[in-house]
């Protein structure tokens, strides 16, 4: 694909370009791709304007919305081929997550098509008849990040518009070119000014949150911009889904089968390079058993091939851009300067491009950036304990509160500990485990409000009471 490609938004229905655009990079090459417009303030005015003359008839029509869900999802399905392409070319995932995340993106719109939240009817005598309803809201602004570029906008679309709301969607300056293709194939599926698309810098992220049309926002991204998107919205009191960084901790019991549970917790750390909000990212490990852990990871880090995610042999990615990367250097070698060992990887790859070798590290203990800090890069520090208390408590010794796990045979201690974590989602046996009928949120520093199952739909309308006098 030559650095010509360029991209247009999607405003009230139609195709619009603008007078400045951005470049894309391939964070395989870290060479741009393709180009796309940075949207102005007028275009904004024009996209919010289009969203909200659309709800008038939008919200009225449940059937027909159902049906639109479930053309949108066909028609992303058919286009597999060339969005996982632009998937793989923007974001640097490997093809096969690329497809998977189309896949994942198709399946949120036929869950809520299909999702029914009935009224419900909390007095029925000879009074009164009272009702409990959900109401859209009007207009969403919806803003998403770059490690999952299509499938979590498809978390904010997906349940706004089944909800009966507009969207205005701008995606991350990194990572916009599959979700402007996205508009563009969805044009003649979604009414005009149902769904628009624009694309720019954080300068457009601000103006959309202080925007005065949107009645919600849902924002996925970083602690710091979640605190601005918060006070963005508090003059307007608009509703707010914040879904921010983790630092999730998994925490290993003594009786558990390092051989048996290592490619499940590799991956659950390594996955899309480690860029995943409730990826592992850093695992507690009794001290009697800490070398087979290690050695157990090890033997999945051998052989696991790094490289252009376009080449179906790789396996992880490079990072996503260039801060990023140079974020992960940094953390790595501070570790290393205060006397972690890398045990696996622990360098940048000399070649082009923003790629890392699979880092796992020994010799880390907590107040360590490494361990403290959110890495989002293929990194996995390995802490070990003696008493299981200790574990826990440096779990939830952090602002952090998105996911994390326990890892056993003996329910009894896997429940007491699922139980003592302090965070929005808790796995047993597991991690990363997601859907789009199972809620997903955090606590504390990890964001507001909850996406997914009926849970994110509430979020994506109004409690509304209706009284009926007899």
């Amino acid at each position: 694909m030559k650095q010509s490609m360029v991209y247009r938004m999607m405003i009230d229905g139609e195709s619009v370009a603008s007078s400045a655009t951005l470049d894309v990079v391939n964070p395989a090459t870290g060479e741009p791709f393709a180009s796309v417009p940075e949207c102005t303030p007028e275009q904004l005015d024009r996209a919010m304007s289009a969203a909200q003359r659309a709800f008038r008839t939008w919200k009225r029509d449940e059937d027909e919305r159902r049906l639109v869900l479930d053309t949108a999802a066909e028609a992303l399905l058919a286009e597999t081929d060339t969005l996982s392409e632009l998937i793989t070319l923007e974001q640097g995932k490997p093809i096969a997550e690329a497809r998977r995340e189309v896949a994942g993106a198709a399946a949120w719109l036929r869950y809520y098509a299909k999702l029914r939240v009935e009224p419900e009817v909390i007095q029925d005598d000879a009074h009164a008849k009272i009702t409990v309803v959900r109401r859209p809201m009007g207009t969403v602004a919806a803003i998403t990040p770059w490690n999952f570029p299509l499938l979590l906008s498809f978390w904010k679309i997906a349940p706004a518009l089944a909800a009966g709301n507009t969207v205005v969607l701008k995606p991350s300056p990194y990572t916009p070119v599959t979700t402007l293709k996205v508009g563009e194939v969805l044009a003649s599926i979604i009414p005009a000014g149902v769904l628009n698309v624009v694309s720019g810098g954080d300068a457009l992220g601000q103006r959309m949150t202080e925007h005065p049309v949107p009645r919600k926002i849902s924002f996925t991204g970083s602690v710091a911009t979640g605190k601005r998107v918060a006070q963005s919205a508090a003059p307007d009191l608009k509703r707010v889904t914040l879904e921010l960084g983790g630092n999730d901790a998994a925490i290993l019991l003594d009786d558990v089968d390092p051989g048996a549970i290592a490619n499940d917790l590799f991956w659950a750390a390594f996955g899309n390079c480690g860029q995943v909000c409730s990826g592992i990212k850093r695992v507690y490990v009794p001290q009697s058993i800490f070398g087979e852990v290690t050695e157990a990871l090890l033997g999945e880090a051998k052989g696991v091939v790094v490289g252009d995610g376009r080449d179906e042999a790789t396996q992880i990615g490079p990072v996503q851009n260039r801060p990023q990367y140079e974020r992960v250097r940094e953390l790595v070698d501070d570790a290393l300067n205060s006397g972690a060992r890398a045990v696996s990887g622990g360098k940048a790859l000399n070649n082009p491009g923003y790629f890392f070798e699979p880092t796992i590290l020994t010799d880390v203990h907590d107040g360590m950036r490494v361990v403290d800090e959110e890495q989002f890069g293929p990194v996995l520090p390995l802490v070990p304990y003696t008493e299981l208390s200790e574990a826990v408590d440096a779990a939830n010794a952090t602002q952090f509160g998105l996911g994390g796990s326990v890892w056993g045979k003996e329910e009894d201690r896997l429940n007491s500990v699922a139980a003592d974590l302090e965070c929005g989602v808790v796995w047993k046996n597991a991690h990363k485990m997601l859907g789009p009928a199972t809620p997903f949120g955090g606590v504390k520093w990890s964001g507001i409000g909850v996406e997914n199952g009926p849970w994110g739909l509430y979020g994506m309308t109004d409690l509304q009471m209706v009284w009926d006098k007899r």
